[in-house]
């Protein structure tokens, strides 16, 4: 790590709504393109991904993400981006269409999970998702508890 990269660490956006209401079955890691004034304000975090959701388009196949929000970046005057514009995910077709032959089951949606930096490029981790039940939720909320209790526990145990 350069000192460069110590002194400026990039934001990671987390999705933790989608963990809460889905059982993610697949991921991939996907670029994104954006415009300049877009690329400013995700590096400023100034972005929502968690009422996003992707779907497959067009022929040849593209990956299209919707319901995003990213800020307007304040300094680029005049040259805003629109904000709730569909944004294209950048994919190998082969893995598009793998994508499309596992949302095409009932229940099943591709969500985005975090978007992050790269190598200097935007990228955003996709997941397959199934909807959870009302009962599933609160399984995991009670196992997440359960979990934190005993690592409680495990820690005044060592001490």
């Amino acid at each position: 790590m350069t000192r460069k990269d110590a002194a400026n660490p990039e934001r990671t956006i987390e999705n933790r709504k989608a963990r809460h209401d889905y059982h993610i079955l697949d991921t991939l890691e996907c670029g994104i393109a954006l415009r300049g004034s877009e690329v400013k304000s995700v590096r400023a975090g100034r972005i929502s991904i968690s009422e996003g959701f992707c779907r497959v388009e067009g022929d040849p196949p593209q990956l299209v993400m919707f319901q995003t929000t990213i800020e307007p970046y304040g300094p680029a005057g005049a040259l805003q981006h629109s904000r709730g514009r569909g944004r294209l995910l950048l994919a190998h077709r082969r893995e598009i269409r793998k994508l499309q032959r596992q949302i095409e089951q009932k229940g099943m949606t591709i969500v985005p999970l975090r978007l992050y930096f790269k190598n200097g490029f935007a990228k955003i981790l996709v997941g397959v998702a199934k909807g959870k039940a009302a009962h599933d939720k609160r399984q995991t909320i009670a196992k997440r508890e359960s979990d934190r209790d005993i690592a409680r526990a495990m820690s005044k145990r060592r001490s």
